[in-house]
């Protein structure tokens, strides 16, 4: 059974045809052409597809793209603006060189953008240490809130840092 949706993909208007049983990241990739999310383990434990929708970080293997008609949608490729150079994120990676083969990065700075958000809006995790109070960004919170995001290549303590580092920019409005 086909499907017909509307997506927004990093501010360009898409509307396409799907089978209903189609994942986000196959609609993505294969039918709108976003190569940013990656298609890694196909069960939503290593984060190399994940977006950011609507403002939350989204797992689109796990997704299905009929949930997500209507939906605004930026990958790793998004964030971007062209006359100001990259996302403070994005060059927080690439200065603190947090990738090697480069393959988990746009799935692990979009989770990073989201855990950002996620933090802003006070939302807890299971390291918080206290639930009445608004979460603090410690290394713990980070590693936490990243490890549904897997690195092969054991890129962490650089990826840490480059959190660390956009969130400087953060405090400065950059991000």
């Amino acid at each position: 059974m086909e499907s017909r949706l509307a997506l927004t993909v990093d501010g360009e208007e898409h509307t396409i045809e799907v089978d209903t049983r189609t994942t986000l990241l196959d609609a993505l990739r294969d039918r709108i052409g976003a190569t940013a999310p990656k298609k890694g383990c196909d069960h939503g434990q290593c984060g190399s597809c994940t977006v950011i929708e609507d403002g939350r970080r989204v797992t689109t293997c796990l997704s299905l793209a009929v949930a997500h008609d209507g939906a605004s949608i930026v990958t790793a490729s998004g964030l971007s603006d062209g006359d100001l150079g990259l996302h403070p994120m994005q060059q927080a990676f690439i200065e603190q060189d947090a990738f090697q083969c480069g393959y988990c990065t746009p799935g692990q700075i979009c989770s990073a953008i989201g855990m950002l958000a996620e933090i802003a809006d006070g939302s807890p995790s299971f390291v918080t240490e206290d639930l009445a109070d608004p979460p603090t960004l410690t290394d713990a919170e980070i590693r936490e809130r990243l490890s549904g995001n897997l690195c092969r290549c054991g890129a962490y303590v650089n990826i840490l840092a480059a959190v660390r580092q956009a969130t400087q920019h953060s405090d400065k409005g950059a991000a």
